[in-house]
């Protein structure tokens, strides 16, 4: 939820912080940043250390830079607070590290996949955001999340499992066992095909639709929340589908379905059409999202922290 924050309320921000077309670009997309380069280390860690303590801290360090936005008043405020609201984005690492120690081989593909549509927060925050903030202003707004985020480290303070299975081999060993695999480039590929338009699409929605179409900010939140509705909702069909068959095959119909929707969107002058075009790209990638997660701890058990860690970055 918090991962697009200013992504959900630039459209309120500008009325505050003059931001020219550039530097509206770089502070959306800045979370990314640390959100692909601690994907490794907390996979990692995961494994390592069990999800309960990974989340909580996760969340307890996510408190400092969603404050920070609460008060920005200038362009380096919000890069510098957006750059660590990246650790939000970072944190699916270690759900999908965690879950497949619980769960047969052949239900990993449902597993991740409804842990996945957890995503569904995303598309809360960009439809409620916008509106809450029209009512109470933007600052306010993120201050909201500052309780969010304090509870759910206090729910895995409380509930989080203590007894976790730990594998404590060294990162150099777990990488070496599995960097020279083509296969773990390959699900980087696909990743970074299937979510990768996920992240792009959430991140520039909002504005774009805005900007381009001239709506206004609650429209473009209810329209890019409903995008990724349907994106995470399908992922755990994406996963099902994953488990009863073939996963490349369902991979080569999701990549000719997202290629067919570039071509619309290249070509869509109207608002109708570009809709059509993005909810296409919206269920490609879902189903396809899916699909990958359920392959990455199949070919990957024993590494499924570092595996996880490497491919997921790729996307964002």
């Amino acid at each position: 939820m918090v991962w697009v924050l200013i992504s959900s309320l630039i459209s309120q921000i500008t009325l505050d912080i003059h931001l020219s077309k550039g530097e509206i670009s770089l502070v959306t997309a800045i979370p990314v940043i640390l959100g692909s380069l601690l994907r490794i280390p907390l996979g990692y860690l995961t494994n390592r250390f069990g999800a309960r303590l990974m989340f909580m801290v996760s969340f307890i360090l996510l408190l400092f830079p969603v404050f920070w936005i609460s008060i920005a008043d200038s362009l380096f405020d919000l890069i510098a607070g957006g750059f660590f609201l990246g650790i939000g984005g970072a944190v699916f690492s270690i759900g999908v590290t965690s879950l497949p120690k619980y769960y047969p081989k052949e239900k990993h593909g449902v597993v991740n996949g409804i842990y996945g549509a957890g995503n569904i927060g995303t598309a809360v925050t960009t439809f409620a955001a916008p509106v809450i903030a029209q009512a109470v202003g933007w600052k306010s707004t993120v201050q909201m999340y500052l309780i969010l985020l304090a509870v759910f480290a206090l729910l895995h303070v409380l509930f989080g499992d203590r007894h976790e299975k730990k594998v404590k081999v060294s990162v150099k060993t777990q990488i070496k066992a599995v960097y020279r695999n083509r296969v773990l480039w390959f699900l980087s590929l696909f990743y970074f095909i299937t979510f990768g338009a996920f992240v792009a699409f959430t991140i520039y929605l909002p504005n774009f639709l805005v900007e381009h179409f001239g709506l206004n900010p609650a429209d473009a939140g209810l329209r890019t929340a409903g995008f990724i509705a349907v994106s995470t909702l399908l992922r755990p069909a994406g996963g099902f589908l994953a488990d009863k068959m073939s996963p490349l095959r369902i991979l080569m119909f999701v990549f000719a379905g997202l290629t067919l929707s570039g071509i619309i969107l290249s070509f869509s002058p109207t608002i109708g059409l570009y809709t059509f075009g993005s909810l296409t790209v919206a269920v490609c990638s879902g189903i396809g999202n899916g699909t990958v997660f359920k392959l990455v701890p199949f070919y990957f058990s024993k590494q499924a922290g570092i595996a996880n860690g490497i491919v997921s970055p790729w996307a964002d």
